[in-house]
């Protein structure tokens, strides 16, 4: 009988254990849902937020999908606009030299390096130079280019090492990186 009642004893311990785990789960399921809107008027209006959402989204996008093809015609216009392979390096050459001479500095050592960008019939081609003057035509210079209506982005602009003893006062060089793109022939 002793063995009858250690294994009651097992079993009904046992029997408190699941009803005392079941009572936990039963706590926590109960106090999630008291927090979500469970409401048929809140969740009508969350899936209604929801959807107005996502109409927005197809919104954007259809919107996108109708502007592509000026999108496309903007990008052949301007890669139009870009100085051909054949030419590039003399009309290159020949614009920054005008734009020197306009701000009243001097342009020397350029140096060219291209390479060509894939599947778009372009060169991108990086220029070396430095310009000598004093600080306001270096300005003017590098304002000229920002106006210019070819196509010119400044990588970087580093101030050149400069004998003291050479050259007037007041004349700094300053090295210039810039990048243009041709188109190719192609």
């Amino acid at each position: 009988m002793r063995i009858d009642f250690a294994s009651r004893k097992q079993a009904i311990l046992a029997g408190v254990t699941l009803l005392v785990l079941a009572d936990v789960v039963l706590a926590a399921y109960s106090w999630q849902s008291s927090s979500d809107p469970r409401t048929p008027q809140q969740l009508l209006a969350q899936e209604s937020l929801q959807l107005k959402m996502l109409q927005a989204d197809i919104d954007r996008a259809q919107k996108i999908r109708a502007q592509i093809p000026n999108i496309q015609k903007d990008c052949d216009q301007f890669e139009r606009s870009l100085f051909p392979a054949s030419s590039g390096y003399s009309s290159v050459t020949s614009e920054l030299d005008a734009i020197a001479r306009k701000a009243g500095i001097q342009l020397e050592g350029k140096s060219f390096k291209e390479s060509e960008i894939a599947k778009r019939n372009l060169t991108e081609v990086a220029m070396d130079a430095t310009v000598s003057g004093d600080y306001k035509n270096v300005v003017e210079f590098l304002n000229g280019i920002q106006r210019s209506n070819s196509m010119y982005e400044i990588d970087s602009l580093n101030l050149a090492s400069e004998n003291v003893n050479k050259g007037p006062s007041g004349v700094i060089k300053v090295a210039v990186h810039l990048k243009t793109y041709f188109r190719s022939n192609a």
